[in-house]
């Protein structure tokens, strides 16, 4: 048996379980089976007795003597034994007791064959968390041994299950009996995944010891060493993997040379009303050295909202068309690619750059006119949606593509706009995201891209106050909102959706828009609505509505958290703010403050908060850093809600390392990866013979993101 031995062939599993496996939990190989780690571990090693059981406590054991046992219908009547039919009953009811005394064990199903088994004056250990109901001590469906049962090792490991595994009867306890098998099996002739030269200088066990004692530790030391080993294990490989591809792109990645800075930069430059921030300077200085460099550029750009990306997009566009080539930014909606033109045009008006919009909506006759100007090379910058990478999109001399908050663009759409480069050269590539991403995450996600951040707002830019406020408060909220829109503002509030078809969010908007309408009647105040249940026509309507003030208020879903820009928006209003996460508020924030006047953002929370809920909202209304919350966002909501969505872009998925929790052992895997690639770029030397040929298994060979950002 090998680790890539198909899993139905494990003694106990089969064709039938062996489907069930791989559609529950993506296991198909045995190797896969033990990569499927433990999420928490249960001490069996000690009985507890009944009257030292505390509802409070997390589960336990306990060995009791059963008493007596009762079956109830669905009634709440006793069935009396003599009468018993198995198909009425609801409910097993076993009293049990030790020396110390007595509980109850429940039962909802299974209930014939625990009848069965549970005869009065048989002695078993019963494991699982107390409760109280009334005023008995209980358990609700504990897992049943014999007394004599023994235990493996102090820690019992939990896996991962669903329903349809446990009625299909792949309980934990077949879990567990299926790895012991695996184990058996692999561990005799199991091949090392690392070199020995980096077990002895890392510090780490084994691989053999380290599967062994993650699923069946000895203690907690043990469990300790083989979890480091195989976090550091995965978290290595992915930085090897990354920093091996970015190495060989930056060697053959041959990119437009674009020596020169050009006149239209300096005019742009010479026009601006303001001073570049340090950090605008900076990253312009990065971006001029890797265009003039003969290596094609692939850089992420992250900047706060409101930070001045758009500037450092402009004149890294302004340096490709100085050396004869074209320039092309994609936003991914519409209004924002409005927005982008809008801001754009107004720069690059001193320089004489043709500049225009292709979207959805752009008609026929403009859409020709946009062709022949890209064509003959009178278009020096394109800015549009999705439409940019349309087959009869082609440009004069695409040199460089800037894209902005790349997470909502697929791989695909963006591979087929690298492919419009001047004759066949992939152009430079600008990210731009405004989503501040974790150093860890960043470095993840973007381990193959060079990373600039613009960690300075621009002067002048008023701080947003932020209040965190409950129902009472609401009265309050309107007539504030009501003096805001007497001083020529207007104002955002914005609702949770967090699923289009959640029938209850969408209900929730509705009833807040209709509140809204009473409280702001016409014909002294207009409300617009947005939300993803309209048309794009409806959609643009109301949003234009309120971009061009004609609205005083606009009430939507979260479709206005990227990139709209409407400077006479001074407050924010967020409903139930408590349901969404930091970096998404953070971003709802960034849509006020964007003119001169002072701006709020009211985070009105629901009746019922939880304490994690609560702390979030503290802390956005203590700090305006970006930066600051993605990192806290990162630690307080862990692997399972950020991390389920953000390692969707993994060029990997990790079994056991968390990016929010592992931050320290990431570093340093990856600092590692960098020094023995600075020693063997490509991994030829006979030491790393074995990282060579993990590199090359199935979970390391992704699509080739060399032209891919």
């Amino acid at each position: 048996m090998t680790l890539d031995t198909a899993i139905q062939y494990l003694p106990g599993v089969g064709p039938k379980r062996a489907q069930l496996l791989e559609s529950e939990l993506g296991i198909s190989t045995v190797g896969d089976l033990l990569r499927t780690f433990p999420f928490r571990y249960i001490d069996r090693s000690s009985i507890v007795r009944i009257a030292d059981l505390q509802p409070e406590l997390a589960q336990v054991q306990v060995r009791a003597t059963v008493m007596r046992v009762r079956l109830f219908a669905k009634n709440g009547a006793e069935l009396p034994p003599e009468q018993i039919k198995y198909n009425m009953v609801n409910r097993l009811s076993a009293l049990v007791a030790d020396q110390s005394g007595e509980m109850e064990m429940v039962f909802f199903k299974g209930c014939k064959w625990m009848h069965a088994r549970l005869r009065p004056g048989s002695t078993f250990i019963f494991f699982g968390k107390p409760a109280v109901f009334g005023s008995r001590l209980n358990m609700v469906h504990p897992e049943v041994d014999a007394p004599d049962a023994a235990t493996t090792g102090v820690l019992t490991g939990v896996y991962t299950s669903t329903e349809k595994l446990k009625t299909s009867g792949i309980t934990g306890k077949v879990m567990v009996k299926l790895i012991g098998t695996a184990l058996e099996g692999i561990l005799p002739g199991l091949q090392e995944s690392l070199p020995e030269y980096i077990l002895k200088e890392k510090g780490l066990v084994p691989l053999s010891y380290a599967l062994r004692q993650i699923h069946f530790p000895l203690d907690k030391a043990a469990l300790a060493k083989a979890t480091y080993r195989l976090k550091f294990e995965e978290l290595f490989l992915l930085q090897l993997s990354l920093l091996k591809q970015k190495f060989v792109r930056s060697r053959n990645a041959v990119g437009l040379k674009m020596p020169v800075v050009g006149e239209a930069f300096n005019a742009c430059y010479k026009a601006l009303p303001y001073e570049l921030t340090g950090a605008q300077k900076r990253v312009i200085r990065e971006i001029r050295e890797d265009m003039r460099s003969g290596h094609q550029m692939n850089r992420l750009l992250q900047g706060d909202v409101g930070s001045g990306k758009t500037m450092v997009a402009v004149l890294s566009a302004l340096i490709a068309v100085g050396n004869g080539y074209q320039a092309c930014l994609m936003a991914p909606t519409e209004v924002l690619a409005q927005q982008h033109f809008a801001n754009v045009s107004k720069y690059l008006q001193p320089t004489g750059v043709g500049v225009a919009l292709l979207t959805g909506n752009t008609g026929a006759a403009a859409r020709r006119e946009i062709h022949a100007g890209l064509q003959d090379g009178s278009i020096g910058v394109l800015i549009g949606t999705h439409a940019l990478i349309e087959d009869t999109v082609h440009f004069k001399a695409l040199g460089l593509a800037i894209v902005d908050e790349q997470h909502r663009f697929g791989v695909e759409q963006r591979a087929r706009l690298w492919n419009k480069g001047w004759q066949g050269t992939p152009p430079h590539v600008l990210v731009m995201t405004a989503t501040p991403i974790p150093r860890t995450l960043a470095m993840t996600l973007y381990g193959d891209l060079d990373v600039s951040v613009i960690d300075e707002m621009p002067p002048g830019r008023k701080p947003i106050q932020t209040l965190c406020v409950g129902e009472g408060k609401r009265h309050a909220m309107h007539n504030f909102i009501r003096e805001q829109i007497a001083k020529g503002r207007q104002a955002f509030i914005v609702y949770p959706l967090i699923f289009e078809s959640e029938k209850l969010d969408y209900k929730n908007l509705e009833l807040g828009y209709e509140e809204i309408v009473k409280a702001f009647p016409l014909p002294d105040y207009k409300v617009a609505i947005v939300h993803g249940k309209q048309t794009p026509q409806e959609k643009a309507f109301n949003m234009d509505a309120f971009v061009a003030g004609r609205a005083h208020i606009l009430v939507s879903t979260t479709v206005i958290e990227v990139g709209v820009d409407v400077p006479n928006a001074s407050v924010m209003v967020i409903e139930s703010a408590e349901r969404f996460g930091l970096s998404q508020l953070h971003q709802l924030r960034g849509r006020v403050g964007r003119g001169a006047e002072s701006s709020f953002c009211i985070l009105m929370k629901g009746v019922k908060v939880s304490k994690e809920s609560q702390k979030r909202l503290d802390l956005l209304c203590a700090t305006e850093n970006g930066f600051e919350l993605a990192e806290e966002d990162l630690k307080m909501r862990g692997p399972g809600d950020l991390e389920g969505t953000m390692q969707s872009g993994l060029p990997i998925s990790l079994n056991i390392a968390s990016l929010a929790k592992d931050g320290l052992i990431l570093s340093d895997a990856r600092a590692y990866a960098q020094h023995i690639l600075d020693q063997d770029p490509t991994l030829e030397k006979p030491g790393n013979a074995i990282l060579a040929a993990e590199l090359k298994k199935d979970r390391y060979v992704s699509k080739d993101y060399s032209r891919i950002s």
